[in-house]
């Protein structure tokens, strides 16, 4: 059986204890024992290397900086992560060592909650398949620091309306990597767990945690 870790915190405004609800309901559905931490220290454990999959929903917060490299190193030997939003590209900004794992770094979201849309860019990719070409979402629309090594399957393209500078920019919303032999999958989209409702995202990202999963 695939085994998954779910560690939930921090900034409250993502709703994290709603999301932790939702993935370990989806892994239970999809036969993963699952187990849920609200500590970050926890991914200084070293069991953590027996896992299949670790879903981060940690907003902000601090990480030791051992305990990062412990769960990067978990991840190169094969560990799989998955994972949305601020709780997992805005969670511990001070360890480079767990940035490097994820490819992504929220660093604004001009306008804050608005209307924009995504557009998919590999409609081949089994994460994306039958998902509209370009569908609109309200949320934060997240503007990112970019691994450029990461596998795009989505974007959203900025209007420069709430910051003029930003226009035309095409920001990756979905995507994927290699983190030596673990595999890791994130969604930027997700600003409270209201949003799970919306079907386009919630697919989205049940796929992407699956894919991202150690076998």
């Amino acid at each position: 059986m695939r085994s998954a870790l779910i560690v939930w915190g921090g900034w409250d405004g993502h709703d994290p204890e709603e999301c932790a609800a939702i993935y370990r309901r989806w892994l239970h559905e999809d036969g993963f024992s699952v187990r849920v931490e609200t500590d970050q220290s926890v991914l200084g454990d070293p069991s953590i290397n027996d896992l299949s999959l670790i879903v981060p929903i940690f907003t902000m917060s601090k990480l030791d900086n051992e305990h990062a490299k412990n769960f990067a190193k978990a991840v190169e030997n094969g560990v799989g992560v998955g994972g949305h939003h601020g709780g997992m590209s805005d969670a511990f900004r001070e360890a480079v060592d767990y940035q490097f794992v994820i490819g992504g770094q929220w660093v604004a979201h001009p306008g804050n909650i608005i209307d924009y849309t995504v557009d998919v860019t590999r409609p081949d990719d089994p994460i994306m398949q039958g998902i509209p070409a370009s569908f609109p979402y309200h949320s934060e629309q997240y503007y990112m620091h970019m691994d450029p090594s990461v596998e795009v399957l989505a974007t959203t393209t900025f209007s420069g309306e709430h910051a003029p500078w930003t226009k035309g920019v095409v920001m990756p919303v979905v995507w994927k990597r290699r983190y030596g032999a673990g595999k890791v999958f994130h969604c930027t989209l997700g600003h409270r767990a209201a949003e799970f409702d919306n079907k386009e995202f919630a697919t989205i990202v049940r796929r992407g945690i699956n894919w991202a999963a150690r076998d």
